[in-house]
């Protein structure tokens, strides 16, 4: 009898155990109904700002456009005046340069009759005079060597140095 007794007062207190409990549920809901409703106004309002701000950005990019638009074509006009400026300076030196190249012209002109009348001067060759002026001694593989002011011996090589010659 005794396990029976305990029996019902398990089930009599598990049965309000697991009850719902009604009026804390309708309380939250309401209360999240509230909190979303206030979201949904604080995302309106922010919306209506943005579309205000939007308005004034527009506006702002309008301006800007026409500022580019202006400097652009101010830059255009600047560009053309400077092209037209290195045009003429760019005719001036192609003058210059067939100035020059004429005056070259007659120069070499000039010079091949001076050649062609003038009297035939002394044999052109590849090796530099000696400053000092040192004794030719003889040849050294078809060069010319000298021997200079204290007994060295050497000739002048193809690029005009001097090139010791060794006993």
């Amino acid at each position: 009898m005794k396990k029976l007794l305990l029996l019902c007062c398990m089930i009599v207190l598990s049965g309000n155990f697991y009850a719902q409990e009604t009026t804390k549920t309708t309380k939250a809901k309401t209360e999240t109904a509230a909190q979303k409703k206030k979201a949904a106004d604080k995302a309106k309002a922010e919306a209506d700002k943005a579309k205000a701000t939007s308005g004034k950005a527009k506006e702002a990019s309008t301006k800007a456009k026409k500022e580019s638009a202006n400097a652009k074509t101010a830059a255009k006009k600047e560009a053309a005046n400077t092209k037209t400026v290195a045009d003429k300076e760019a005719s001036k030196a192609k003058k210059e340069a067939s100035n020059a190249k004429s005056d070259a012209a007659k120069a070499k002109k000039e010079a091949d009759k001076a050649k062609k009348t003038g009297t035939k001067t002394l044999k052109e060759t590849n090796e530099k005079a000696p400053k000092v002026a040192d004794k030719v001694t003889g040849e050294y593989n078809g060069k010319k060597v000298y021997t200079g002011p204290k007994g060295g011996r050497y000739y002048i090589n193809k690029n005009g140095n001097k090139t010791y010659i060794q006993d």
